[in-house]
């Protein structure tokens, strides 16, 4: 038997009842038992026991652990790519502390003649003023800054945009009452700050895409606001090869996809096998830090018109696209935070016949979990985000945050669970999702709402698409660091990846 490459003496993260885990064998002596794995071409070929396999290459993994690759279920890669150039505004208290933030750098590294100076990361629930254009422009004025300069500073959530008048020119929509976009107003114009020429921007994919495989990531469920088809082909064409991707479908392109009778899975072809069409992303409402999410109950202190948040779609509308789509064999993934935008968006699953995900689900009312777990659908949820949000949430859903981000209540239920980072909403980083779902805690904190806590095993499957078998994807994960349920947050949010093979390729690692 000869292999392109075999990796040998790997101790094997095991599938253990509901998941993965750190489940080695061990011979009579007590010591784990290791295993030598054959890989060809994008295949595992044999799995066992001193192997009589010869490769091309051959790395002798000296008893660490070997796990499936990993997968991140919610980016938008595009996004991730700039918001890694980007000035970064989320440690600020307070609107007029972000806007000096934005004005510094505007003096110290002003953008070239039409470019526009972008920050990330704004987080302004709990501030205790208001971002406005106006706060902006009297910032920059304060440094010195020239009145031609545009600066745009986007929410964390993507659901919201802060400009300066400059800014509000470029972005059509000058005179704006406040220069705080949001929802709608924002997303149509958000392509308008993105001027970085392809082949750069693609180039900075790329250098995002590599560092996402040294963290042990082989594939990517991609819902970037734009053709991903078009350009993770074109890519992958150049010479993108880290990663498999699954290329999220908009609504504007769905149209191309069945005119060429793609249902999602299909492989697109030219790609090498790593490119298929992921599934149609429909956004139904808003957002909890944007405090748009479409909620049963007000938001504190908005008790009037659109106090319960935003409801972008009406329910018979994404009922009927759904069922339309679903006709095609393409799946949906419908954006649902809100309780009451995710019980909406399950009528819609319910009365369509559907097939897909509901994408973050942040707030669920029990009844919806168990609805879900019949429905079959997905939970595609981004655990980094609870850490992130749980004061907002504190705030925004008092009373309610015991069926927030309710993991453990979705695996209870049956309900299967994809793990995400929804990047660049929080860092492209799986082991940080992870860490979050086990632990719902960072470093010096209480955990928040620990009976929502999951074990190590339903993280580590929720964050993997295939098994370390004959037959199963090349795609394959060396741990640098021991793998323990006992590990502390900080421990295994820090995990490092020794080793990362996708599509049976060496994507990233220094053992060679």
């Amino acid at each position: 038997m000869t292999g392109t490459l075999v990796l040998r003496n790997a101790r094997l993260v095991r599938f253990d009842g509901d998941g993965y885990g750190p489940q080695g064998e061990h011979a009579d002596d007590g010591r784990p038992q290791l295993v030598d794995v054959a890989i060809d071409g994008p295949l595992i070929s044999a799995v066992g026991h001193r192997l009589e396999a010869r490769g091309n290459e051959e790395i002798d993994l000296e008893g660490r652990w070997l796990m499936p690759g990993l997968w991140d279920n919610h980016v938008h890669m595009t996004q991730w790519a700039l918001d890694r150039k980007r000035v970064d505004v989320s440690g600020a208290r307070s609107a007029a502390e972000a806007a000096a933030t934005m004005a510094e750098r505007a003096r110290l590294e002003p953008p070239p003649p039409g470019v526009v100076l972008v920050g990330r990361g704004l987080r302004d629930a709990l501030f205790p003023d208001v971002p406005t254009s106006a706060l902006l422009d009297a910032a920059l004025e304060r440094e010195g800054v020239a009145q031609d300069v545009a600066v745009v500073v986007i929410s964390g959530d993507l659901h919201s945009a802060w400009a300066n008048s400059r800014a509000l020119t470029i972005l059509g929509a000058a005179g704006h009452p406040t220069g705080l976009l949001k929802e709608t107003e924002w997303m149509g114009r958000m392509g308008a700050i993105d001027v970085v020429p392809t082949e750069v921007l693609d180039q900075w994919v790329d250098e995002a895409a590599h560092e996402a495989a040294s963290r042990g990531v082989v594939g990517i469920v991609d819902f970037e606001i734009a053709d991903n088809v078009a350009a993770w082909r074109r890519r992958i064409e150049n010479g993108s090869r880290w990663l498999r991707v699954e290329a999220g479908l908009w609504r504007e392109h769905l149209d191309w996809a069945v005119a060429h009778e793609y249902a999602s899975a299909d492989v697109i072809p030219g790609t090498e096998g790593l490119l298929r069409l992921g599934s149609l992303k429909i956004i139904s409402d808003g957002s909890l830090n944007s405090r748009t999410a479409f909620c049963t109950d007000p938001y504190p202190g908005q008790e009037g018109p659109g106090g319960h948040g935003v409801l972008n779609i009406p329910t018979e509308e994404l009922t009927e696209l759904l069922r339309y789509a679903h006709s095609k064999g393409i799946r949906a993934a419908v954006h649902a935070i809100g309780d009451r935008a995710n019980s909406l968006a399950l009528d819609a699953f319910e009365a369509s016949g559907a097939r897909g995900s509901i994408e973050h689900a942040q707030l669920l009312h029990d009844d919806d979990v168990e609805r879900m777990a019949r429905l079959g659908l997905v939970a595609s949820v981004q655990p980094v985000h609870l850490l992130d949000d749980r004061d907002v949430a504190d705030h925004h859903w008092a009373g309610r945050t015991g069926r927030a981000f309710a993991f453990a209540a979705l695996a209870r239920a049956g309900v299967r669970m994809a793990f995400g980072s929804d990047a660049p909403v929080a860092p492209l980083d799986p082991w940080a999702a992870i860490s979050a779902a086990v632990h719902r805690t960072q470093s010096g904190q209480e955990a928040w709402h620990p009976e929502q806590k999951v074990e190590l095993e339903t993280a580590l499957a929720s964050s993997v698409r295939s098994r370390v078998a004959a037959g199963e994807p090349a795609d394959l994960v060396v741990l640098g660091d021991e793998l323990s349920r006992t590990g502390t947050a900080v421990e295994l949010h820090g995990l490092t990846v020794a080793l990362c093979v996708a599509h049976g390729r060496v994507a990233s690692g220094a053992l060679r």
